[in-house]
Formats: C-alpha cells, structure tokens, sequence
C-alpha cells in the first residue's frame, strides 16, 4: 500500500524509500481491499455473484497482526496494529501501539507519516510514473475491481484452495516489472461472509509480509476525518519520487 530493511513493521527512522519500500507499502492496501475481489470458488458463476455482491461493502476495519520474514534475521518481527477501509480509495492503517507509522492512502495520494518523527512522506498517486513506480500505483488503483475480467487484468489467478471455511487465493501481479519487487501474494477469505481473514505478500528477495485480521467489522459508519493526516505545523514534508 506503502528497501525492506527499513520496512513498517520495524519503525525505523525513515530513508529515502526504494522502489521495492514503496510497492510494500503500497500493497498493504491494496491487499486489504483485494481480499474483496479474490475469487471466493473456482467457479466463474460463483465469482461473478460475488463480485456483484461486493457493491453492499462499503466500509471494513480490523485489527492487524504483521508478521514481517526477513532472510538477514532469525526471528520474525512481529506488530500489532489497525486498518480502516473506506471503498473505493481511502484507506488508513497504523502500526504500533500507539501508531509509529501510519500509511494514509487519500484519493489522489499516498502519506507515509512518521508520528515520532514529525516527518511524512507524500506520494502522488494521478502523476505517471514510469517504470516500477507505475506497476506500483497500478497495483494500488486495483483495488476495487468491477468485473472478474477487472480482476483479471492485473492479476493472474496462481491457484485456488478451499480448507477449513477459508479460501486461499494466490495472485501473481501481471506485470513483469511489478514482479520484480512482488513476486506473488496470498488472500485467505472467509467461505461464509468473503471477509479477509489473512493476506501474505511474497517478494522476489525471499522475504514475505503476512497481515493477521481479527475483530473484523464491515459497514460501520465512517467520518471522512479518519482519512485525513491533520498534521501539526513542525511536521516536515518530503517528495520522494519528485525529480
């Protein structure tokens, strides 16, 4: 959503983010809110149904578990933290208790802000961005897709498992450069009400990002204000990707 040493979960002191930071950070909400739109049966008269469904869920928060693998570490890093979706394209999620980085996904761009810093890091998400940059705001802009042919697009369907009143979706991004950074992500969904219960993001350097979602609640009214940065006059305000 949003280089993997200096990652979210670890609340380390930010850097100027690589290209592989950002579509991390970037795939936190696009995860969140592709759990929607993972095909819930193999059945295309199944997820076409469901698809059409989706248009009743309009707004979905949780509690998160972040279990971050990292092949310089022996012990996974573990964080606990919040999500907030408002459908199509806001999104709000906080690691740390209280938050130390909040990823606040706004219409027409991405915040990245560091509370004990007093530091935030802005990433318009209408420009064009070439290359990477581009596969990763289009990883992003996926997030609500209209159709199973939406759907498909972007991502191409690795296999689908039925265990356990779960669904597990393993998606691969179709873009080659995409894959560069992300090689594939998993989406575990409940058979009964599509509600994501688990993501896993898998990158192509070994490492991986699984999100815990517990305490789910669907459609409780949300202030437009929980999307906003409301930022105190000494915060400083970077442009990674500016020229």
């Amino acid at each position: 959503m949003v280089s993997l040493r200096s990652d979210l979960a670890r609340h380390s002191a930010p850097q100027r983010l690589s290209g592989r930071r950002v579509a991390g950070v970037l795939a936190l909400g696009v995860v969140c809110l592709l759990a929607w739109a993972a095909p819930a049966q193999p059945s295309a008269a199944l997820l076409d149904r469901w698809i059409s469904a989706q248009t009743n869920l309009h707004t979905w928060t949780a509690d998160c578990t972040q279990t971050r693998l990292l092949k310089v570490l022996s012990q996974p890093l573990v964080s606990k933290g919040k999500v907030w979706v408002m459908a199509p394209d806001r999104f709000r999620w906080e690691l740390g208790q209280p938050a130390q980085t909040i990823a606040l996904r706004q219409p027409d761009q991405l915040l990245i802000i560091y509370p004990r810093l007093k530091r935030v890091e802005k990433y318009p998400l209408r420009a064009a961005q070439p290359g990477p940059w581009k596969d990763a705001l289009a990883l992003l802009e996926a997030s609500f897709p209209r159709s199973r042919a939406d759907l498909e697009s972007r991502f191409r369907v690795v296999s689908v498992t039925e265990t356990n009143a779960r669904v597990e979706v393993t998606l691969q991004p179709r873009s080659a450069s995409a894959r560069k950074f992300m090689a594939e992500m998993q989406v575990s969904v409940s058979t009964e009400s599509f509600s994501p219960l688990a993501t896993e993001l898998r990158f192509s350097d070994g490492s991986s990002m699984r999100n815990d979602f517990t305490n789910v609640v669907v459609n409780a009214p949300l202030a437009l204000e929980m999307f906003d940065a409301k930022l105190e006059p000494d915060f400083s305000i970077t442009e990674p990707l500016s020229p």
